[in-house]
């Protein structure tokens, strides 16, 4: 089918000023843009008011089970987003050994949720990437091979270091996976196993990784207290690697450490000038999301999910957590430090009978089920198997302009999809466009739009795509640059942006008019290949 986009503003993607153009789409891909005349086959749509800009791409994303669950992924498909890259945080779906599967899917499910409804004995990234392709995905769908699940199937989910045969096994897996089609490794090293690695481990993975110029994606160490030795450990890894440096989710967490930023930014140039390949992504809001669990103490979660219940239902370890807790341990992002019982909010559980504590923080939940907060927190934990999503406030309006600003940084979503979500689930990249650029004019239209498209892009090698330009792929996000906003809030973040007219997958229309057509075109993007 053929589709021509007329009298819109092109904001193309390359961060160059906007243009008035026709663009005509036959099949997949973009065949012309110019004064297009004499069309008489095909579909007309009329941009005129409108912004035509090449499909958002989501550089950090947990849409990993759902995908499989609810292809559409609509959330993310109604703000324009035609790609994201999944396998984050050093935890994700494959690959998975068959004799893990259970304490792995408690370990996953305060990130990505949990369901019976899918067979877990897929094994590999091959083998998840081909489900993905089975469901026909909404969207295209990128996958960083994942360090935790690379250490569990090299050597269990021990809190020790690998020998010397194990470490060539984890080599061996990395090289496998990225065979399959990775983008990259990710890493979250605040998440076990992940957190039990030293730095050694993790470069030996990135060489292999760097042989196919793939990134390495990183939740660092430390974003709070240790977060300037933390960034140094991730420039050793890529001096010595050779691998290109993306952290996720970049922000400094806890006002007694916003006074780091500067030299944050200095050691982000120091790498840079040295020729390590740095970027960052971000997501605009001033809280951040992730899995209630990592409230708790480093030392709870070694040996899995299974060992920190069994310490939960211990009276006297929960006194020596509430301790490490209240007293900090070094080394350790605490939040209940840096964002407070107060700004701890709960979003999501697995059982109807603890619903009500959706959208309580932790002092509200002490009230609710009335005992102490850390206890509440607790027996939330084991009753729900650790699969727990939360909110937590960490930052500054300023902070987020800062770092968005900086040449370096991507659009990301980072967003859990279950339960009572954080907003930037159904907003973030509108979000950039109606507060950032409209609103607060922190950002020119023209740079935001580059740093949704050619900018991830281009840092994840993909290719044919985040650029409008005859040949490349179709797909293509047209908004209302007057309108588009995000509506969800941290109370009712359950909400679809404004202002997002069309979006267009591989040449086919996925949003008309607002509305979602019903229509799956998504592929698979595996690295070094062309869908």
């Amino acid at each position: 089918m053929k589709i021509l986009i007329k009298n819109g503003f092109l904001a193309d993607g390359s961060g160059r000023p906007g243009y008035y153009a026709d663009l005509l789409i036959d099949g997949d891909k973009i065949v012309k843009i110019g004064e297009i005349e004499d069309f008489t086959e095909g579909k007309i749509i009329d941009a005129k008011g409108l912004t035509v800009a090449p499909g958002f791409i989501d550089t950090h994303s947990h849409s990993d089970l759902q995908i499989l669950t609810d292809p559409k992924v609509e959330p993310k498909v109604r703000q324009g987003i035609t790609t994201e890259i999944l396998g984050q945080d050093g935890i994700s779906m494959a690959p998975l050994p068959v004799k893990y599967i259970s304490s792995w899917r408690k370990n996953l499910a305060g990130l990505d949720g949990d369901s019976d409804s899918i067979n877990w004995n897929y094994e590999t990234t091959e083998n998840y990437l081909k489900m993905i392709e089975g469901v026909k995905p909404g969207l295209n769908e990128c996958y960083l091979v994942p360090h935790g699940n690379i250490r569990m199937e090299a050597m269990g989910l021990e809190n020790r270091l690998p020998d010397k045969s194990e470490l060539e096994k984890m080599r061996q897996i990395t090289r496998r996976e990225m065979e399959a089609g990775a983008m990259g490794l990710s890493t979250g090293l605040i998440y076990m196993p992940c957190a039990y690695s030293e730095s050694k481990e993790i470069i030996e993975m990135c060489k292999v990784v760097a042989e196919y110029d793939g990134s390495f994606v990183i939740h660092q160490r430390s974003e709070a207290d240790t977060i300037l030795d933390s960034m140094e450990e991730v420039i050793k890894i890529g001096r010595e690697s050779g691998v290109k440096i993306h952290y996720s989710h970049f922000k400094v967490c806890g006002k007694k450490n916003w006074d780091k930023i500067g030299q944050v930014i200095c050691l982000l140039e120091k790498a840079e000038a040295e020729g390590i390949r740095v970027s960052f992504d971000q997501y605009p809001y001033v809280a951040g999301s992730t899995m209630l669990g990592v409230i708790l103490p480093p030392w709870v979660h070694d040996g899995g999910t299974n060992k920190v219940l069994e310490r939960l239902a211990d009276d006297q370890l929960r006194k020596k957590m509430i301790e490490d807790i209240e007293q900090g341990i070094p080394g350790w992002d605490n939040f209940v430090e840096f964002a407070g019982l107060d700004g701890i909010f709960i979003t999501s559980v697995k059982n109807k009978k603890n619903e009500d504590a959706v959208g309580l923080n932790l002092s509200q939940l002490g009230k609710l089920r009335g005992k102490d907060p850390y206890q509440a927190a607790f027996d939330l934990l084991l009753e729900e198997e650790n699969a727990v999503g939360m909110v937590d406030f960490y930052g500054t309006e300023e902070h987020v302009q800062l770092f968005m600003k900086r040449p370096e940084m991507n659009v990301c979503t980072d967003g859990l999809l279950g339960g009572k979500p954080h907003p930037r689930v159904f907003g973030a990249f509108p979000r950039v466009l109606g507060k950032y650029v409209r609103e607060d004019q922190a950002l020119g239209l023209e740079e935001a739009v580059y740093k949704m498209t050619k900018k991830p892009a281009d840092t994840f090698n993909i290719a044919g795509r985040g650029y409008l330009t005859e040949g490349n792929y179709a797909d293509i996000c047209i908004f209302n640059p007057e309108t588009v906003i995000d509506k969800g809030t941290f109370t009712d973040p359950v909400q679809y942006p404004e202002g997002i007219q069309y979006v267009i997958i591989n040449g086919k229309i996925v949003i008309e008019n607002g509305i979602h057509t019903g229509t799956r075109s998504g592929v698979v993007l595996r690295k070094n290949r062309k869908s």
